[in-house]
């Protein structure tokens, strides 16, 4: 998969750079057999410890309070729904 494929709004360049890399080295997992759930999960945690060393642990905390409602509203559902 690749960023263009998805519809999102401005494309910043380092943000676009950085998800092209995330979703390669997903397609690399896929390949070789890792399950999605295990590469999400290792994904988070990479993302919540890098964040954490940047900005502390309350900021974190705050981030991922919020996330709650974006989830249940769709915000990160790509038209499937895994069951």
């Amino acid at each position: 998969m690749r960023v263009e494929d998805l519809k999102f709004g401005e494309r910043d360049d380092d943000s676009f750079t950085a998800l092209n890399l995330m979703l390669a080295a997903w397609d690399e997992g896929s390949e070789m057999g890792v399950p999605p759930q295990m590469m999400a999960y290792a994904a988070l945690f990479t993302a919540l410890t890098d964040l954490v060393s940047l900005y502390g642990e309350e900021a974190v905390a705050s981030l991922a309070r919020g996330l709650e409602g974006r989830v249940e509203k769709g915000e990160f559902s790509l038209g499937r729904r895994v069951q």
